[in-house]
């Protein structure tokens, strides 16, 4: 199958992940049988990573805080960046973690019930790691768009029209 196949498969994948491969096949004018054997093949080869939903955690009763962290390390010798953050991804609070250029090394967001509970993270687990020069902690105060996905619904005016 050609690239643009391909992509065609993980643009149409990755806006609906929960797309019936049959209906996907239809759409891209190629056999059912085709399209699970690339999209097999492009999970053997990690090229898909996972399926997740998208949750707006805001229009539920469960409270979720989430924080981006600038991290600045010192990268040791035979180290590197790459072993500090498999490192860091591993806590269970990571829910990404990015390379940057820029002022900092890493850009980790991470998840908690409170912000109490974020800044436990940062002090008893993120902070204590030899190689970890100083952390900024920024809170996510709320979200407009996530992955691609507009969350935010401006509410309309239901003010009644006052005429003198």
């Amino acid at each position: 199958m050609n690239d643009l196949m391909r992509e065609k498969i993980l643009r149409n994948l990755e806006s609906n992940s929960r797309i019936d491969l049959h209906d996907l096949s239809v759409m891209l004018g190629v056999e059912e049988a085709m399209v699970a054997n690339e999209v097999a093949q492009m999970e053997k080869e990690h090229i898909i990573c996972g399926y997740t939903t998208l949750i707006n955690w805001d229009n539920t009763s469960k409270e979720i805080v989430t924080a981006l962290i600038e991290v600045k390390v010192t990268p040791q010798r035979g180290i590197g960046f790459d072993s500090i953050a498999d490192r860091i991804s591993k806590f269970p609070e990571v829910t990404s973690c990015y390379l940057m250029s820029g002022g900092f090394d890493f850009a980790v967001f991470i998840e908690g019930k409170s912000m109490k509970e974020v800044a436990r993270f940062v002090f008893d687990k993120l902070s204590t790691l030899d190689y970890i020069l100083s952390t900024a902690t920024h809170f996510v105060l709320k979200k407009y768009k996530d992955h691609g996905v507009d969350l935010y619904e401006e509410k309309k005016d239901e003010r009644m029209l006052v005429s003198a």
